[in-house]
């Protein structure tokens, strides 16, 4: 009550804040307008704009400041670093607050790798909320290592305080017809968030999904789907990642209609960390769609507002009084290239991006990969004719479903310089299957890549034009207990580890950095598109919920199949 009453005394100006941001040009969201003021705070809260006098003053002189960006949507685990080490990179690039659907840790080692995150959670650098995964597994015909997640197993993260809802809703036409197993837990959900992941639906789909509760959509990837899917209510979050980057699609087509950008937020999904220290993050975001023509206010309430307000976070994303003190300092409002970034009330320093905010990894964690004896004969695809073929598409995880004919060597598919053989091998120590397939618009030549990262079963997957490659390709996974590993000659030329769960380093984000960089310069150099990321692309070319065609361990898989 006490320090209610203090509080209130600074915003009357009866007494001197704690700290106080002086002549600032500061982006009020409510209004959006840029006005010069004085930013009051005491402790990690705002309590007032206006004319201050503070304790301590910073002359913001020529300045700009905007409230902390929210990330409405992304994936710890994609980002391939620990979450102490990303979030330092996070705040770096004025990112202050995630909501993380963390199902791929969750579809490997289920509640205990959920457990690890929340603990994660309390020690970070910026602030970070959860929306518990909805689909794991994502579809009925992958295996995975967690089994099932039900509405049983999501009761004990209802109450806590870090969980906003239900995640990414990919069972869409679960949800739309009202299946049980999902009905459960929308059901458990219904007074919290529940997010979507619909790509392509149209009319009454959308009107359906939107009945069964969900309430924003991140997959929108063309100009058709954006206008069904605004006005049955549905929030957009406009995604910018690495392998799908929708940001110009989408903008353009709202821009082009005249339609009103308020239920719209940025979001990146799956960003790699070398990519976000190399151009930012919601940074991005905000930077290209003021290139396109969004209105500069608007554009930053996309990057933080908005996204507050579709979760409830009523105290996040805004410079005001009763306003959680993260904010970041510009020079210049359409570059976004953050100067410096408060976090609740304090600017960080070196000394904080230096600290070591790791939780210990459970050592069950640490072994996940369990790959049986794999030969030639087992990744053989026989083929007779015209075969199904998986065309991989610049800039995008969809992909296209081809039927043609392709090269054969008595009998069995080979690799050329056009298509590539693709393999899936279930590494849960499960069921040991492996699915082949064509795969054509990858590009590698004398040499194969592989990665344990495989949404969202995350079973190991490789792309390559010979066996030998592929074989050494798939070993080095094993032996490494998960990563990203190119092989060429008929050995591993580079890897990356990714020992937590096969998904994530324990280096830091410079070594990350160092050798993602180096390995996607030698995966270049194997003749891999430069429109495709050799390692995030593949990664999606697992994924059962996306367009149009997939391979698993079980083989090749059309989406809607049944």
């Amino acid at each position: 009550m006490l320090e209610r009453k203090r509080k209130l005394d600074c915003a009357n100006g009866r007494e001197k804040a704690d700290l106080v941001l002086k002549n600032g040009n500061v982006l009020n969201v409510f209004t959006e307008e840029v006005l010069k003021a004085d930013v009051a705070i005491c402790g990690d809260t705002i309590v007032g704009v206006g004319e201050y006098e503070g304790k301590e003053e910073i002359d913001c002189t020529g300045k700009y400041l905007v409230p902390g960006f929210i990330d409405a949507h992304m994936h710890i685990e994609s980002c391939m670093a620990a979450p102490g080490e990303l979030a330092k990179v996070l705040a770096k690039a004025g990112t202050t607050t995630i909501i993380a659907d963390p199902h791929e840790i969750v579809n490997v080692s289920g509640t205990k790798g959920m457990d690890y995150f929340l603990k994660c959670a309390a020690k970070l650098l910026v602030n970070v909320f959860f929306m518990v995964p909805s689909a794991v597994p994502a579809t009925d015909v992958e295996t995975n290592g967690c089994g099932e997640f039900l509405a049983s197993d999501m009761m004990k993260y209802v109450d806590n305080a870090r969980v906003l809802g239900l995640g990414e809703t990919m069972r869409f036409m679960e949800c739309c017809e009202g299946e049980k197993r999902m009905a459960d837990k929308l059901e458990l959900f219904a007074k919290k968030h529940i997010d979507g992941h619909a790509p392509g639906i149209r009319g009454k789909e959308v009107q359906a999904y939107r009945l069964a509760g969900v309430e924003n959509d991140h997959e929108c990837s063309t100009a058709e789907e954006v206008p069904d899917k605004l006005r049955a209510g549905l929030h957009i979050y406009v995604r910018e990642g690495s392998g799908a980057k929708n940001l110009e699609t989408l903008i353009r087509t709202m821009l082009d209609a005249g339609v009103c950008l308020d239920r719209c937020a940025f979001c990146t999904d799956d960003k790699h960390v070398e990519e976000i220290r190399k151009e930012g993050h919601i940074s991005t975001c905000i930077r290209k769609a003021i290139a396109l023509g969004v209105p500069v206010a608007k554009a930053y309430k996309m990057g933080s507002y908005q996204a507050a307000e579709f979760y409830g976070l009523k105290n996040y994303g805004a410079i005001g009084a009763g306003y959680r003190a993260d904010i970041v300092f510009l020079d210049d409002l359409e570059q976004v290239r953050p100067l410096d970034v408060m976090k609740d009330g304090r600017i960080l320093t070196e000394e904080d991006y230096a600290k070591d905010y790791s939780v210990p990894v459970p050592d069950e964690l640490l072994h996940t990969v369990h790959v049986g004896e794999v030969t030639k004969e087992k990744i053989r695809l026989s083929c007779d004719g015209k075969t199904d073929v998986i065309q991989m598409n610049p800039h995008q995880i969809v992909t296209t479903h081809l039927v043609e004919e392709v090269p054969t060597e008595n009998g069995y598919f080979k690799s050329d310089g056009v298509y590539n053989k693709i393999c899936v091998v279930e590494r849960h120590g499960k069921t040991g299957e492996i699915g082949v397939a064509p795969l054509k618009g990858f590009g590698v030549k004398g040499g194969a890549v592989a990665t344990s990262v495989a949404h969202d079963s995350h079973n190991l997957i490789v792309a390559g034009d010979n066996d030998e490659d592929i074989l050494a390709a798939i070993k080095g996974v094993e032996e490494n207990q998960g990563g990203y590993v190119i092989a060429s000659g008929g050995k591993v030329v580079d890897v990356l580890p990714l020992p937590i769960c096969g998904l994530m380093s324990e280096k830091s984000c410079d070594e990350i950095t160092e050798k993602v960089a180096d390995m996607l310069e030698k995966a270049k150099k194997l003749g891999i598109s430069e429109d495709i990321d050799p390692f995030i692309t593949l990664s999606f070319m697992a994924l059962t919920v996306i367009p149009e065609i997939r391979v698993t361990e079980r083989g090749v898989y059309l989406f809607g199949a049944k």
